[in-house]
């Protein structure tokens, strides 16, 4: 082998091995089964509900009715403008009925 094609094959390793290191890859430079693609894939089931803390929304009364508070009245807004919900037997499918 020459200096050239040595000197050559080097540079080229090097260069992999830095492209790997930056961009986070792995380098399988013989070509082996590796378990790093099933290790890659996104956590699943228990280990995701581990990882996130629990939701403040079905724990802490005051979010609970802060949000039902908002709920009535954008409720009271909406019967204002007369765009709220029916009364009890006066909805679409009652006067279907009726007729």
């Amino acid at each position: 082998m020459s200096l050239k094609l040595l000197l050559k094959e080097a540079a080229l390793k090097g260069v992999t091995e830095a492209r790997a290191r930056i961009f986070g890859h792995v380098l399988n430079p013989t070509g082996q089964r590796s378990p790093h693609k099933i290790l890659r894939k996104k956590l699943i089931g228990e280990q995701v509900a581990q990882w996130y803390p629990d939701d403040i929304c079905k724990d802490d009364p005051m979010f609970i009715a802060r949000s039902e508070k908002e709920r009535l009245e954008k409720l009271q807004m909406m019967k204002r403008r007369g765009k709220g919900p029916p009364k009890k037997g006066q909805g679409k499918r009652a006067i279907k009925r009726s007729k």
